[in-house]
């Protein structure tokens, strides 16, 4: 029973290795999607509509005027949770495209997720009395205000302060390395509103809807983690490299 076991452990990690190299230039965007179909979000934020017929990922990312490298990292931490950036990715990588698809992150967070679930959540608790209601409104309000104070330090510092780098205007009494050490968790308050909504809400909030407002938290807190992943191991050392470089010159 044991060497069945091991047998079953070996031939999923064979499965789960083989799929992880059809993440390549040549393979089919079509069938990238058919991998991962949450990446469908990722061609969104790019501006990458559907109709893309038999092209590949290479001739996709070329039509979209996309850096071919700095999407395959992007798709890597979407598609496997264990995704380790290669180093060679990471070295011919374009930190621009990095920075165009995290800022079109923020609008979607902040102008449409943020604002359905905000929709949901006052669907949700309109029957509950008015304490609890407060509860969860002011819970709410103040996550998305840690929210929108994090992007806007990214948006308004990290974002111009790695354009200056790209155009070779370095700016003094800043680098990469304070953004590591500021770079809050906003995750974490979400969790705790998906821990309210899912154990202590009274039994009178609706149940299809309760379990819609948990999906959609869910849904957000991946997604989300999955944002400061390319934040962390994707933007960050891209950066790092182009301190070095500047301080080389």
């Amino acid at each position: 029973m044991g060497l069945i076991c091991e047998n079953v452990k070996d031939m999923s990690k064979i499965n789960k290795e083989a799929s992880r190299m059809v993440l390549s230039p040549s393979m089919k965007l079509a069938d990238l999607i058919e991998l991962n179909y949450s990446l469908l979000i990722v061609l969104s934020r790019l501006g990458i509509g559907l109709g893309f017929g038999e092209d590949t990922v290479e001739e996709v990312c070329r039509n979209h005027g996309i850096d071919l490298n700095s999407f395959l990292l992007i798709c890597g931490i979407y598609t496997y949770d264990d995704y380790i950036a290669p180093d060679g990715l990471l070295k011919t990588g374009n930190p621009a495209d990095v920075v165009r698809y995290l800022h079109s992150s923020h609008s979607f967070y902040l102008e449409d997720e943020l604002r359905k679930l905000e929709d949901s959540l006052e669907e949700l608790v309109a029957p509950c009395d008015s304490t609890q209601k407060k509860v969860i409104y002011r819970f709410f309000s103040e996550y998305r205000k840690e929210v929108e104070n994090h992007f806007a330090y990214e948006e308004n510092t990290v974002f111009p302060y790695v354009d200056a780098l790209l155009h070779g205007n370095s700016r003094g009494g800043y680098s990469i390395e304070q953004f590591e050490e500021n770079h809050s968790n906003i995750d974490e308050k979400l969790n705790d509103l998906k821990n309210i909504v899912m154990k202590y809400l009274p039994p009178v909030c609706d149940t299809v809807l309760r379990n819609s407002v948990l999906y959609h938290i869910f849904f957000l807190e991946d997604d989300l983690d999955r944002h400061t992943l390319i934040e962390n191991n994707v933007l960050v050392p891209m950066v790092n490299r182009l301190e070095e470089n500047e301080k080389r010159k």
